[in-house]
């Protein structure tokens, strides 16, 4: 049984998807909030996208059919102000950051969202956009007002249901026009903005103008997923107002329950303090890469927190992320390249139950609210014991084979090790290492421990056993 922590409920749900009560039991909705291109994604960014990109893998390899959605927004109040700084077209502005995040999202191995097959951009969804405004009108849940339309939340009666913010706080008649707010707990919001001049805008029912952010994702996630899906996943961060304000509009719209579970990731600390550019502590991938992060370790460092606990980045923690992912892709490519088979193991030390035991761990872990860390631990634990007998060469091939699919979907779901750990070792690295063996026959150690810092540095690991045998690892 999977569960997941619904902020809606404040609780953990049994996970049933949409699908199963129409009798396809493996199809899943996923919405994800995209970045808004103004920028760089920072770390804090990333650790949200990690987490989502885990969720997915998670699914995947549980046999579900995954529908996977994230936007882009490319007009709002801090795109429309970074072009205007930077003396550009609105376009041309968010084209640069729209095409750097995508390759950060390679860099850090995350899968790109797989619907539809051109990822949804705001100033491309105009229409569904108008759309949804023009039924909260009908249904009289929006106004207009001088050129603008507003949503008006004492129409809705639930609101607050999700930031559980009371209303006693409402501001009687007040409005927002900004796409992002704090403390308005009940102030309308804007829909739709009047078009100003110098502004990007399109045709409306109301005249020229341009869509507020709150109304985008709630457009695009029923536009590709339908009037209620699954899984809605974002930052903390946006609990309040923009997941608030989401549901107000569309289950005001629809008259249907609009998201059956959301999952929200916690703040990225740095350094035990909120990143901020003022503070020093502020990191985008790129910065870190030039700083000589390994962007694989990055990842595993974003991961190995539970979704639901705050993380505290570190450049101290980070290299022991590098550490704890050496060890990992150690052990694979000494897996991967095993060739040799000796005794089996007795009926109550055999590897196959090993195996088994840790495939099973793992699973109930994630099935656990995704609880990463614990499956981690499960998996650290795990190479501990089976390591030793794998330089050994203590497995049946059987075993062996069962290992290396087991290892390939643990690293399906973490995404940490590269593809190159699961290929056999070129043939100059099988014949150092059969050099290496007749080197210590003959004593001639300072030419093995040549050998070793000259394979060290191209990334590959020699260890001895006492038995005269040599082996080998790809570490990096």
């Amino acid at each position: 049984m999977i569960e997941f922590f619904n902020t809606l409920s404040g609780k953990k749900e049994k996970f049933v998807p949409l699908s199963a009560e129409k009798g396809k039991t493996k199809d899943v909705g996923i919405y994800a909030c995209g970045p808004t291109v103004y920028d760089f994604a920072h770390i804090g960014n990333f650790r949200t996208f990690i987490f989502g990109d885990l969720l997915r893998r998670f699914l995947e390899s549980e046999g579900f059919k995954v529908k996977h959605v994230m936007n882009i927004t490319d007009v709002d109040d801090k795109t429309i102000a970074g072009a205007k700084a930077e003396h550009t077209e609105l376009k041309e502005f968010t084209d640069k950051y729209t095409d750097a995040f995508h390759e950060d999202l390679e860099t850090l191995n995350i899968l790109k969202p797989n619907f539809p097959p051109e990822q949804p951009r705001a100033t491309l969804e105009i229409p569904c956009m108008l759309e949804l405004v023009a039924k909260l009108v009908k249904n009289g849940a929006a106004y207009e007002s001088e050129g603008s339309v507003y949503f008006s939340i004492a129409k809705f009666q639930n609101y607050g249901k999700l930031s559980k913010k009371k209303l006693e706080m409402n501001i009687g008649g007040a409005r927002v026009d900004s796409d992002t707010y704090e403390k308005e707990d009940g102030a309308d919001f804007v829909l739709w903005k009047k078009a100003k001049e110098g502004e990007p805008s399109w045709e409306s029912p109301w005249g020229r103008g341009r869509p507020g952010w709150h109304l985008e994702c709630a457009a695009m996630s029923m536009k590709y997923l339908g009037e209620t899906f699954d899984i809605h996943l974002g930052g903390e961060d946006l609990i309040f107002p923009h997941h608030e304000n989401e549901i107000a509009q569309s289950e005001a719209a629809t008259l249907k329950p609009f998201v059956r579970y959301w999952l929200h990731c916690r703040f990225l600390l740095v350094d035990g303090r909120k990143m901020s550019k003022s503070a020093g502590n502020f990191y985008t991938l790129r910065d870190l890469i030039k700083k000589g992060a390994d962007p694989r370790a990055l990842r595993y460092a974003l991961l190995a927190t539970h979704y639901r606990v705050p993380l505290n980045f570190t450049l101290d923690g980070l290299g022991a992320a590098k550490k704890a992912l050496e060890d990992i892709n150690t052990f694979y490519s000494s897996v991967i390249n095993h060739d040799k088979w000796g005794r089996s193991f007795s009926p109550d030390d055999r590897a196959g139950g090993l195996i088994d035991d840790l495939i099973r761990d793992f699973r109930q872990a994630l099935s656990d609210d995704l609880n990463v860390s614990k499956a981690l631990g499960v998996f650290h634990t795990f190479i501990g014991k089976i390591d030793a007998k794998v330089k050994r060469g203590e497995l049946s091939k059987d075993e062996w084979k069962k290992l290396c699919d087991v290892l390939k979907t643990i690293n399906g779901i973490l995404g940490v090790v590269r593809n190159q750990d699961f290929e056999k070792f070129p043939q100059h690295v099988k014949d150092a290492k059969r050099e290496r063996e007749q080197l210590r026959a003959q004593k001639k150690f300072q030419e093995t421990d040549k050998q070793r810092k000259e394979y060290d540095e191209k990334g590959f690991r020699f260890w001895d056993e006492s038995s005269g045998v040599s082996g080998v690892a790809q570490i990096k």
